[in-house]
């Protein structure tokens, strides 16, 4: 449990405006670990279940509503989501973070704080190797984000409920503060930075793969990118083993996975089918297929089975 501390540290819709207040309590690099489970780990079914990934669409965009990184609807999400990752069975820890002013697709908005849930099975050493699942909690101003990205958490709560049957140990994280408040790299991606700011030198050879979830619920064919020149192999294989329609692509950054290219780590990326409703009010859970989230809760699964 002191190793596994270790590893982890480092609500209502929102105002259009995006003007409120940060969480206030506790400081940046502080992560609060919830308690082991006092029951045991649920079994959960071998097949993904796309019903139970899009129930998360509906709450978090058709009930909470946008989740901007600083703001109360982000704060509510994230107290529901850990209490769903909790119930799974997972140990869950809250990295805190602080984030700048800025703009949120043209919002102005202030500085504040948000956080990163990382979701641990009991017993984790984190030096060992194992592969990381993300998707980012958190949407524009003004969306209440159904595909993006409620989709890709959705898909990870679901695989939490899954018999993963995984080659490596998983860690499921939430993402905060993935949307920008500017137009560079570093005005981005702040959650998935903090995260791997934060690991220390085992902890980083220890990640043999991180794959970033993110618009995955729209179309019918899965887009798998890298963020570099080399195509992703690993995920063309596994969605052919899926049986998966899919399309790869290459120097895909914008998403959380390049946080974790820029620093040297492995990093893929699933989804990002474009759409009418991109970063605005109508992101709504109509816009997202129960179908396509199957497609790519299996195509996940077969990842990480190898």
């Amino acid at each position: 449990m002191v190793v596994l501390a270790a590893f982890l540290a480092g609500c209502s819709a929102q105002r259009p405006s995006g003007d409120v207040e940060g969480n206030r309590d506790a400081p940046p690099s502080m992560a609060v670990t919830s308690p082991p489970p006092t029951t045991p780990t649920p079994a959960h079914p071998r097949a993904f279940s796309a019903d139970r990934a899009y129930a998360a669409v509906r709450h978090l965009a058709g009930r909470i509503g946008p989740r901007l990184a600083t703001g109360p609807g982000f704060r509510r999400a994230a107290d529901w989501a850990a209490g769903e990752l909790e119930a799974a069975g997972y140990q869950v820890a809250r990295q805190r973070f602080a984030v700048p002013a800025g703009a949120s697709w043209g919002v102005p908005v202030r500085a504040g704080r948000s956080q990163n849930l990382v979701a641990a099975p009991p017993g984790l050493d984190p030096g060992q190797p194992h592969l990381v699942v993300g998707a980012h909690l958190d949407t524009v101003a003004v969306s209440p984000g159904a595909e993006d990205n409620a989709s890709g958490v959705g898909v990870v709560l679901a695989l939490a409920r899954t018999d993963l049957q995984a080659r490596l140990p998983v860690v499921l994280v939430l993402f905060g503060a993935e949307e920008p408040r500017g137009s560079g790299d570093d005005d981005h991606h702040y959650g998935s930075r903090h995260y791997v700011a934060g690991l220390d030198d085992a902890q980083r050879r220890a990640v043999r793969g991180m794959l970033a979830l993110d618009r995955v619920g729209v179309g019918t064919v899965v887009p798998v990118g890298s963020a570099t020149d080399a195509p992703p192999d690993e995920l063309v294989r596994a969605a052919r083993r899926a049986g998966v329609p899919h399309a790869a692509e290459t120097r895909q950054r914008s998403s959380d996975h390049w946080s974790f290219v820029r620093a040297g780590l492995p990093g893929l990326r699933v989804g990002s089918t474009p759409y009418a409703g991109y970063h605005d009010a109508r992101d709504l859970p109509a816009v997202v297929d129960p179908g396509q989230l199957d497609r790519v809760g299996r195509l996940v699964l077969a990842w990480l089975r190898g």
